[in-house]
């Protein structure tokens, strides 16, 4: 395959088919007694613009767009829905809240919602309402939203997991029965899996999404872009562990990898040139759904596992966190808030996760009885990645600084500099620190 465009791909996706396989899920699941039902009165005329990332499955937007309808059939309300690249809804997002027009509602990435606060409009009686409702917002969301403790920004949609994607033939060949759940283990993997000639490969190019295992790397060994106090720790001992890890890792990559972007993983694993990589679970729906023999009989052969521990012993897990912001020069607030309600409640919600076939974690916990996640085991992995989950700005509060250093990737600058050896890993960490404390201004 010489041509591959990633959209494309899964435009196949059988998620909608799933959707309506497994229904609304509604019997395994009773939402608090103590919730009382809350209702937002919609304006006399309200009209609704949505801006969102586009789908990478297909069964997303289908799904999506079905609630969107029931939604428009219930209240008579017109909702127009924008779908833009996450690379251009950030910015488009910023546009939007610096000039006072634009989008209703927006749905962005990471802690976009703490560039802006001021231009948010506060969603905490519906916030509150769904976490009392259903099972509580797990604690990422909201460090990401509720940064003060007091006023919620936004609403949590969820998470692309970036879970680890990989072969099982090649794994077995190169010595292993399962995937390793250390990084003593992932690292003696690669050895084998590049001495066999079926490497492994990540991103390490400004990459929104895949470039997000470099946040694990740093912080399974114990380093971190900031302490609890937001004082910048980047160039520490412990950075620099990791970063000497990240060097023998990035040794068994298939070459290219410091320009990768987010679909360039998807292509090269899908292209039988890497057997091991990280992703969401799109890469298992593209095979599962193509046309291509080649590539469809790949989908028994996938199979997915989380990040392994390093030596600080617990989960360190990065994903792509998805935000629901309405802006606060929306003309029809009461409209904006009853669409959020309507969208995450379970007989929408549920439907929508089963739709986006676990491509999507959820951010509440009463989800985790979705269908969804047990009616293919491959689906499991993902399940828990936004409890799993720490926020791009770990160990810090959340503001302005850790959304602008996230947007910026001085994370991944670092352990992309170190990693392949354009700079030593002290320069590059004390690059990091610099850029970092631009942005952390004591």
């Amino acid at each position: 395959m010489t041509e591959f465009n990633r959209r494309k791909f899964l435009e196949g996706s059988a998620g909608v088919a799933a959707a309506a396989t497994l229904g609304t899920g509604a019997a395994v699941f009773a939402p608090a007694v103590h919730a009382q039902t809350i209702a937002f009165k919609p304006e006399k005329g309200a009209k609704l613009r949505v801006l969102r990332w586009s789908r990478f499955v297909q069964g997303d937007i289908d799904a999506y767009m079905v609630n969107v309808r029931k939604f428009t059939d219930k209240t008579g309300i017109e909702v127009r829905v924008d779908n833009e690249g996450w690379e251009d809804v950030r910015p488009k997002a910023a546009v939007a809240a610096n000039t006072g027009a634009g989008p209703d509602i927006i749905l962005s990435t990471n802690d976009d919602a703490n560039l802006y606060p001021e231009k948010l409009l506060d969603v905490t009686d519906l916030a509150e309402y769904l976490g009392r409702k259903y099972g509580g917002w797990y604690p990422a969301v909201q460090q990401y939203l509720r940064p003060d403790g007091k006023r919620w920004l936004g609403l949590g949609l969820g998470a692309a997991g970036s879970m680890i994607v990989y072969r099982q033939s090649m794994v077995k060949a190169a010595g292993f029965d399962a995937f390793p759940k250390d990084t003593a283990g992932f690292l003696a993997l690669h050895k084998a899996l590049h001495a066999k000639g079926t490497p492994g490969g990540y991103a390490l190019g400004n990459a929104t999404g895949d470039s997000l295992w470099t946040n694990w790397l740093m912080w399974s060994h114990g380093g971190k872009l900031v302490d609890q106090n937001n004082k910048v720790v980047i160039d520490s001992p412990e950075t620099l562990r990791a970063l000497e890890y990240g060097k023998e890792l990035y040794a068994t990559f298939i070459p290219g990898t410091l320009s990768w972007l987010d679909p360039n993983n998807n292509k090269a694993f899908l292209d039988s040139q890497i057997s091991v990589t990280n992703n969401g679970i799109s890469i298992y729906y593209a095979a599962k759904n193509s046309t291509d023999p080649k590539v469809k009989e790949l989908q028994a052969d996938i199979n997915h596992a989380q990040f392994p521990v390093g030596p600080v012993g617990t989960p360190t897990e990065s994903h792509l966190f998805f935000n629901q912001m309405v802006m606060k020069y929306t003309k029809y607030p009461q409209a904006a808030k009853e669409f959020l309600r309507f969208m995450m409640e379970w007989d929408q919600f549920d439907p929508w996760l089963s739709g986006a076939g676990g491509y999507i974690a959820q951010p509440l916990a009463a989800y985790e009885k979705s269908a969804i996640w047990t009616v293919d085991p491959k689906h499991t992995p993902y399940r828990d990645s936004v409890k799993n989950m720490r926020p791009t700005g770990y160990a810090g509060k959340l503001g302005y600084a850790s959304a602008g250093a996230g947007a910026d990737f001085i994370v991944a600058n670092m352990v992309a500099e170190a990693i392949s050896g354009s700079k030593p890993p002290k320069e590059a960490m004390e690059r990091a620190q610099k850029r970092a404390e631009r942005y952390y201004k004591v």
